[in-house]
């Protein structure tokens, strides 16, 4: 399951409005690359694909493509600003050998991505 914490919903519906984009859907993704392996992407999203699976958290849809559902379904994903400025975080209970940045990790079994 993909928990989005309620700073990184407030996050999202900023970067809804801001981009006049309020009936988009939040896109997350896993790709190959990064410093360990594998980088998580996020993106406002128009569609949703058949292929795609659905998730809710604190009333927002999150799309997922099945290629990359394997990797997502243990992670929290919440906003944080400080010195640096602001960014989302990715915690994610199946990742391994996590980069110092964050954004990049590892999971048994990567190949399956491919």
């Amino acid at each position: 399951m993909i928990e989005i914490t309620i700073a990184a919903f407030r996050e999202i519906k900023r970067l809804q409005n801001s981009r006049g984009q309020l009936d988009s859907y939040l896109r997350l993704g896993v790709c190959h690359g990064g410093c360990s392996g594998l980088y998580y992407t996020l993106e406002l999203s128009e569609e949703i694909q058949p292929s795609d699976c659905r998730y809710e958290s604190q009333g927002l849809t999150i799309v997922v493509a099945s290629a990359s559902r394997p990797y997502l379904e243990q992670l929290q994903l919440d906003y944080a600003e400080d010195l640096m400025g602001g960014g989302f975080r990715f915690q994610n209970l199946a990742a391994i050998n996590p980069c110092s940045c964050g954004l990049s990790f590892n999971v048994p079994n990567v190949d399956r991505l491919r």
